[in-house]
Parts: structure tokens; sequence; C-alpha cells
């Protein structure tokens, strides 16, 4: 049996309000009825509607003002305004303000019926767009995507757009930002997700071990007795291949690649047999390739090929209020992984970690929250327990104990500048220490590369040529 669409009619003239349920019940519409605008607040909290019908003019509220608190209730509820003719611009201007449509006295049954189904099909499709996408967040590719955030909305609806096609996307974002889980999450949802998803880390390997890796290898051609061995690529077919930190790629591996986009073929390291793919990229990076392209590091043509739809993660201190959902998430893992149901943290704690800066993004908190809850007594964190490994401090420090800094700072002098002044004199110095070499530069500051490239851009250091 296919349920019945339940509509509210509003109206205070009772005479009226028997009439039109008659009608809409007779329509096989399941009707509630309300005499003024609280009542019908009343049942639109209780009841599952699908429609609210309002007369204009009532009493104590008119049908814009129900209307409104209908919509501050839920949005996407549609509401007709029944008005007469003299009232027709207080009704658009209700349009305007949100109803689905109004209908002006005296108007024929056939008209009121034909607006209801509009209204209440239009309802239906809406609901059903939430429930679609509802069920495709729960799905494994966004089950660990947490985050409320409007840019992280952003992320969901693109990924949505772009996972049914089969363009290139290059996603990028600082580390630790979620760039696999985003690539998951395009492929979860795309046509191709009963098939592989392969992931290379491509500045993990140096240019031979790359190439072999991406394309495989004949027999013999990486070294005496070396077996012959297919690449990633072929492992992938049909299915995703994730290239992260594609900004690592050598150059002549870059061509390699560009051909597989434009042609999708390739030959084995050592092969002369060619070899036909159907594999969608995605690649990710933290590095800006369109400097890279003007520094000659990086093929321009392969950089448009690859950045066909660009998803750009936020960090997570651009998203601070997410904080709380992700803290829950990542306590929830910890409880189960260490068998701790009861693992929970403190106000304190949470209020601590809102307002750390973590440049270590959402990984720097996961790793914090895991080993928190490895670490706390009474399966309570406490602020104690969540310090995290980019702000720990070596209190006994030699330097600090013979250098007393502080008469070498004028009182008036504010916390802020202090810091920012210290930070960026000595991020200046380690480059000049290091001739500029940034990896060199982050381990004398024994912080990660990552991180001294983001307070280089923190402070306005430019990087030298």
């Amino acid at each position: 049996m296919k349920p019945m669409p339940t509509i509210l009619v509003v109206d205070d003239e009772p005479n009226y309000l028997i009439v039109l349920s008659e009608l809409l019940r007779d329509e096989g519409f399941e009707v509630f009825t309300a005499p003024g605008a609280d009542e019908a607040m009343a049942i639109v909290r209780e009841v599952d509607l699908d429609l609210v019908i309002t007369d204009m003019q009532m009493p104590d509220k008119n049908g814009s003002a129900l209307m409104e608190e209908v919509k501050d209730h839920n949005p996407d509820l549609p509401v007709i305004i029944i008005t007469a003719y003299a009232e027709v611009d207080k009704a658009v201007a209700a349009m305007q303000a949100g109803a689905f449509s109004y209908l002006a006295k005296p108007f024929s049954n056939d008209e009121l019926i034909a607006t209801i189904n509009r209204a209440v099909s239009h309802y239906g499709l809406i609901r059903e767009n939430i429930r679609l996408r509802e069920a495709m967040r729960q799905r494994a590719g966004f089950a660990t995507m947490i985050g409320k955030n409007p840019r992280m909305i952003q992320i969901y609806e693109l990924i949505e757009k772009v996972a049914p096609t089969p363009a290139s996307v290059l996603i990028t974002g600082e580390s630790g930002t979620g760039k696999e889980l985003v690539a998951k999450a395009i492929h979860v949802n795309s046509p191709r997700e009963k098939y592989p998803f392969v992931t290379v880390d491509c500045a993990a390997l140096n240019e031979s071990m790359l190439e072999s890796e991406l394309f495989g290898h004949e027999q013999g051609a990486v070294g005496e007795g070396a077996a012959l061995r297919k690449g990633r690529f072929e492992t992938a077919n049909k299915g995703t291949i994730f290239l992260d930190e594609i900004g690592d790629i050598p150059l002549p591996i870059q061509s390699k690649l560009l051909r597989i986009l434009q042609e999708k073929s390739f030959e084995r390291v050592g092969g002369i047999h060619t070899i036909d793919v159907d594999v969608r990229i995605i690649s990710a990076t933290n590095k800006d390739l369109k400097e890279e392209v003007q520094q000659g590091r990086f093929r321009e043509d392969l950089f448009y090929r690859l950045n066909v739809i660009h998803l750009a993660l936020p960090a997570l201190r651009d998203r601070m209020d997410d904080i709380p959902l992700l803290v829950d998430h990542f306590l929830k893992k910890c409880a189960v992984k260490l068998g701790r149901e009861k693992l929970s943290i403190s106000p304190e704690s949470l209020r601590l970690l809102v307002n750390l800066p973590w440049e270590g993004n959402v990984r720097e908190l996961e790793n914090t929250i895991e080993r928190a809850a490895i670490l706390c007594n009474n399966d309570m964190i406490e602020a104690e327990d969540v310090q995290p490994e980019s702000v720990s401090v070596d209190r006994t420090a030699q330097w600090s104990q013979e250098v007393d800094i502080l008469n070498f700072i004028p009182e008036s002098v504010e916390l802020n500048e202090v810091l920012y002044t210290v930070e960026e004199r000595l991020l200046n110095r380690a480059l000049e220490n290091s001739g500029h070499v940034q990896a060199r530069a982050a381990e004398l500051l024994g912080i990660t590369k990552s991180l001294l490239q983001y307070k280089m851009k923190k402070y306005g250091i430019k990087k030298q040529k």
C-alpha cells in the first residue's frame, strides 16, 4: 500500500476546516487540522508532515507568521497560503519569503489538488535527496570524514558531483588534512567502486624504484634474476589509482604519466609491448604545483591534465568548530581499539584542544587523542594528557638556565609579540644556515618540512631560488 501524504490545514473558520479536510481525505490524503498558528505549530513539531496549508488572515498570527515558524522548524516543509484577492500582494511576499505557492479565493478543487500534488512531490524529492546524501555519507568512503564546517560541506558536495564522472582530480592541502580519505570517498562513490583502489606514495621511492612501482618491469629488466612484475597501473585497471605527493615525481616519469592520461597505454620497464589500461587518476600534493611548473620542476601539460577538478582541503585551524566532532570520533575509535568502553574526555581537556594550533592538522589531533587514551587514568582524559608533541617543551634545556632572556624583553611587550618575533628570527637564521634548503632548515629547528613551509607563509618569508 502506498503511504498517504500527510497534510496540515490551518484556518480559524471551523466550517471551512471541515469542508477542506473532507475534500482532501476523499483524495487520499491524511489530514490534520488546526484553528490557529499555535495549535498548528504543536502539530508541526509532533507529526511527520508533507505539507502545510494555511489561511492568510487569522486572529492571532497570520499565515506569513506561521510560515516563518514552520520554516524555522523545518526549512524544507512546503507551505501553501490561501488568500483573498485583496491580499495577493501579501501572498506574493510570503512566496518570496519561502512559501511554496498561494491560492486566491475562490479557487477550484482541481486547482487546489494540482497545487497540493506539486508541493508534495517537490517535498518528496527533497527528502529522497537528503536520504541519498545521508546514505552516501554513511558508506565507507564518507564514514571517516568528520565535520560540519561549511568548508567541509563544500568538500562533500564536490565529492558527490565529481565521483560519478571519469575526470582526473587533484587534491591539495597541508599534510594531515585527509587527502587520501577524500580520494577513497571519490572512488567508493564512483562506478569504479567494485574495482581496485591503489595508493602510491610518490615521495617514498627514488626514480628507478618509482618507475618500476608504477609501470612494472619485464623479467631481468631491473637486475639479474628479477622476475616479471606488474605495476600499480595494471593492478588498478578499471579502478582508481591515488598518486600521493605527485609533486615529487621526477620529470622523466612525468612524461610516461602524461602518456597514460592521453593514450591510456604504457610499456613496462624493459618491455616492448604496449599495455592498455582504463584507470582514473586521483593525485594529491601539499606543494604549490603552479610554482613547481614555473620553476621547471613539473610539466605544465601534465599539471592541467591532473587538475581537471581541484579539491582544496582546509587546514584544521580553519575549521576549529569541527574539533569536538573529531575528538568524539577518535575517542570512539580508541575505545574499541583499547577495549575501554567508558573512555571519555574532560571539558577542560576539550577546551584546551580547541585552542591549540594543530599545525599537523587532523592527523596530529588523532595521534594526540590516541596517546592520551593510552596514558590517561580512570578512563578520563585530562588536560595534562592531551599536550600534542608539537607543543612540548624541554623545560630542562641548559641554555634557558644559563641565559635569563627576561633581561632582554621590555616589561610592556605582549606575549604574542615576543613569540612571533623570536620564531620569525629563528626561522630566518635556520634558513640562512642551511643555505635555504628547507629540509635541512626544518631539521635544524626540530620540526617537519611541511610545518616549516606553513610558518614561512605565516611570516611572509619568501622561498629563495
